[in-house]
């Protein structure tokens, strides 16, 4: 079983969306013969897009997975989302792979989401290699690519083949290591061809700085290379697989995946230079003492895996996607779910093929593999054999943007929170919360586009309808004047009647404040089991607000005289006085819209902090100050909820995606007051309208 694991490989293809990613996979598959024709995604009949928002987007949505053998090697291809919105289909799948494949656009050269991958691999320590792709294309350059590499993916990038030719003229490739040439035909078959004459020099060089790296890996070897000595190709090969094994650096190939140039070399590279699960070696579990325990990779333990998917179909249930860590798993059976302390039943082993699903007999370590229905199972939890262990999961990324969602039919309200709740579970970048002043539902997420594809999503798996819009802001009210009045309730109509006196000071408090009551009654004008029907008077009212009906905040009200009947008198009646009271001084005590006002962070490569700076500006924001972080900078400033609302896109597009942010409620701030006009003009509006 162990010479079986050695064979496996997990790759996982990151980079930006539009780099080519899928486009590669699909040359992969069909160089390897699992699919008979070549998949293409303009005409949406790839195997790894097959979900209807996919096809019509014409990107990736969710990472898809296959298999496929290559000179003997099982190879599971991972290909993850780039865009994005979508990024957060990536992220949980990378610990999952033993190395990454970082799929490059020869013309744009790596792109925002391929730092972003790159800061995954660092953080899990994940070998990897760099496919240069799109070399055919115009403006396309192996060299350039390269070195931008070494700056985004934060590691050195070392090129192992040289181009031949360059963008429409690009045909094949030489091999630094061995020294032999390729030219590709337009079926990908490739034939040793003599070194260009024009490139010998080049060659030369990258061959020298290649051998430099490599040495520089081993003592040994460094001698030799010092000492002139000759370093054989053998020599060569294992310490450069080290070197990648160890992280220490990435090596650089060329590739057109849509020419088929460089295919079956990339399987090579997987195949001899990336590791098994055997080389990635142990995990770190927890035990239920919040211990480190080892687990290895041992098809002999106790079964061990780790939950990073899960994919929820309206009418086969949910299916939960995993990677075996330790043990051997049979076709059916009982497992634990450690992290919610379950005990759950399969029965039946699948392994995913792009839309399909495949009956297995047993995985072993390193497997990525599925079961369907487990009850209480969800992405990031830890399944085992009894033991009490839990792997680690990756913390979910943050929404950005968030959307008010309601159904198209009003006889959808039960439907659509279930749905919702349902994608959420397949969706870890997604989250829901109703907001009680709004009385919104809100969905939140990593961008406009991903919020109306899950609502696409919906519609297609559930038959739901879904409206999204804007949130509203959930304003508050305040006042700025001290003022006194009286609240009296009498009614007269026959028998008892109703009766209640009160005089009150209504003054603006300091911001954050809250509300304050203060019961300055002496000599018992009111008494003091009324007392509290009194707060409870000024309290309702001042929820419902004076301007626009929003909550009044930073305020006190001290009742201090009063008056009451020994028959009429009730909490009721005193209830009424205290709303009539606060009601009165609301008037005249200079009422003032406040509005929510968010701290920011915001992390953008350091040529973009000016554009960014006065963006916040003219957000009616104020920048607090600059903190610096690698080779981004990170602006803080205070902005008003109202200004920032869809300020993801708008930073994406100032920062070519390069631009993240990071927020949370700060304070309330008085709206100025033409704006805070036009709030309150439109909110009533709204409200007669609805009526």
């Amino acid at each position: 079983m162990s010479e079986e694991i050695k064979t496996m490989r997990n790759v996982a293809l990151a980079g930006h969306g539009g780099a080519g990613k899928t486009t590669l996979a699909e040359a992969m598959l069909f160089k390897a013969g699992v699919t008979k024709r070549l998949g293409k995604v303009e005409e949406g009949n790839t195997v790894m897009d097959f979900q209807p928002e996919e096809i019509r987007k014409q990107q990736s949505i969710n990472t898809s997975f296959i298999k496929y053998t290559h000179s003997k090697h099982t190879i599971t291809l991972m290909d993850t989302p780039g865009d994005q919105n979508f990024f957060s289909a990536a992220k949980t799948c990378f610990p999952v792979a033993d190395c990454m494949a970082f799929v490059i656009d020869g013309v744009g050269g790596p792109s925002a989401m391929t730092e972003e991958a790159a800061a995954s691999a660092l953080e899990y320590n994940l070998p990897g290699f760099v496919i240069i792709n799109k070399l055919d294309r115009e403006r396309a350059n192996f060299l350039t690519c390269v070195k931008a590499c070494n700056s985004a993916l934060k590691k050195n990038v070392v090129p192992i083949c040289f181009p031949i030719g360059s963008e429409n003229d690009f045909k094949g490739f030489v091999d630094i290591i061995s020294g032999v040439a390729f030219e590709f035909d337009a079926n990908g078959k490739s034939t040793k061809i003599d070194i260009p004459s024009d490139l010998l020099d080049d060659i030369e060089m990258a061959k020298e700085e290649f051998i430099e790296n490599v040495a520089e890996l081993d003592d040994e070897l460094l001698e030799k290379y010092l000492e002139g000595e000759e370093i054989t190709e053998n020599e060569l090969k294992a310490t450069f697989r080290q070197g990648i094994l160890d992280a220490r650096f990435y090596p650089a190939i060329c590739c057109s995946a849509t020419k088929m140039i460089g295919i079956d070399t990339i399987s090579d590279i997987i195949n001899d230079y990336m590791p098994s699960p055997l080389d990635r070696g142990d995990w770190i579990a927890k035990d239920d003492k919040g211990e480190d325990v080892i687990i290895s990779p041992d098809p002999d333990a106790e079964f061990s895996g780790f939950v990073f998917n899960t994919i929820v179909d309206p009418y086969a249930g949910r299916l939960s996607l995993f990677r075996v860590i330790s043990g051997t798993l049979g076709k059916e059976g009982n497992v634990v779910n450690t992290t919610k302390d379950t005990k759950e039943r399969f029965s039946q082993l699948l392994e995913i093929a792009g839309k399909e699903q495949r009956t297995i007999t047993y995985a072993l370590p390193g497997s990525i593999v599925a079961v369907a229905k487990l009850k209480n199972t969800l992405t990031g939890d830890t399944l085992t054999g009894g033991k009490e262990i839990q792997l680690p999961a990756p913390k979910p990324m943050p929404p950005v943007i968030s959307f008010a969602i309601s159904p198209k039919s009003k006889n959808d309200e039960d439907k659509i929170h279930e749905a919702v709740r349902k994608i959420l579970e397949e969706d870890t970048g997604l989250q829901l919360n109703r907001n009680e002043e709004t009385r919104q539902t809100v969905l939140s997420g990593r961008g406009l586009v991903h919020i109306e594809v899950t609502a696409e999503k919906i519609q297609r798996k559930f038959n739901v309808g879904m409206d999204i819009e804007t949130p509203k802001v959930a304003y508050r009210e305040t006042f700025k004047k001290k003022i006194r009045v009286q609240g009296k309730h009498k009614k007269q109509s026959g028998g008892h009647g109703q009766y209640g006196d009160c005089w009150i000071v209504l003054e603006p408090l300091h911001k954050g404040s809250g509300f304050e009551f203060v019961d300055k009654i002496v000599g018992g004008v009111i008494p003091k089991n009324y007392i509290p029907a009194v707060e409870a008077g000024v309290r309702d009212a001042s929820k419902a607000g004076i301007l626009a009906g929003f909550p009044c905040v930073d305020f006190r009200v001290t009742v201090d005289f009063g008056s009451y009947h020994s028959v009429d008198s009730s909490e009721m009646a005193f209830k009424m006085a205290g709303t009539l009271a606060f009601k009165k001084a609301a008037v005249d005590a200079k009422a003032v819209l406040l509005e929510p006002v968010m701290k920011i962070a915001v992390k953008v490569p350091e040529d973009s902090t000016g554009d960014i700076m006065g963006d916040l500006n003219s957000r009616r924001g104020r920048v607090l100050g600059m903190d610096s972080e690698d080779d981004k900078q990170i602006i803080n400033a205070l902005v008003p909820m109202a200004e920032i609302l869809r300020y993801a896109p708008d930073l994406s597009s100032m920062t070519g995606g390069r631009g993240t942010f990071t927020m949370e409620f700060e304070q309330y701030d008085e709206v100025p007051g033409d704006m805070a006009k036009k709030v309150i003009e439109r909110v009533n509006s709204e409200k007669e309208e609805n009526k």
